[in-house]
């Protein structure tokens, strides 16, 4: 297979279904967002303790589903015959779940947030807050496609949990290297 084809060299690109749209399609936004996110956790993997490896990795493989998602087209679902057309497990509460656990590990060991945080204080840490920031902006996009076309609700919610595991795993990396966490105080 080849990785050009010249079908979007006018702007357009094929949905999950075969229906063509411009680039700028919110569905393109939202998939296109979250395949970024994807690509920053890839980053952030690379940089932080092998112990958090495993459970990047999961999160990369649910976002590649969850842009799939995003990039079917409402219209054709499903195949002649009635059968989905993807053949892959949908986002669920079970995926949720798995991002609210991880949380509730790592915030057992941090201390209590008496106010927000600058990001930064070291590099993987900052990474970690790029993550979490693109994620936001993956799930306002998501958000926004949903009131125009009815997604399963599970796709917000994974990307709002995940944007708070994000930002919780900022904290475990900061206590993890004994980064300096620098509230915000306002003046």
């Amino acid at each position: 297979m080849k990785v050009y084809t010249k079908t979007g060299d006018k702007g357009t690109t094929l949905l999950i279904g075969g229906t063509r749209v411009p680039k700028h399609h919110i569905k393109i936004e939202a998939y296109g967002t979250v395949d970024e996110l994807n690509s920053f956790l890839g980053l952030l993997r690379d940089q932080i303790d092998p112990t958090y490896h495993d459970e990047i990795v999961q999160i990369q493989n649910k976002l590649f589903t969850l842009g799939s998602f995003l990039a079917l087209d409402p219209e054709k679902e499903n195949l002649p015959g009635g059968k989905p057309r993807l053949d892959i497990k949908p986002i669920d509460n079970e995926d949720v779940k798995f991002l609210e656990e991880k949380i509730d590990n790592m915030e057992a060991e941090l201390p209590a947030m008496t106010h927000f945080i600058l990001p930064g204080g070291h590099p993987q840490v900052s990474t970690c807050h790029i993550c979490r920031t693109v994620c936001r902006r993956a799930e306002r996009k998501t958000a926004y496609l949903n009131q125009i076309e009815k997604l399963s609700p599970n796709l917000i919610t994974y990307l709002n949990r995940l944007s708070d595991y994000l930002f919780v795993l900022a904290r475990k990396l900061s206590m993890d290297l004994k980064a300096e966490e620098i509230p915000w105080i306002p003046k």
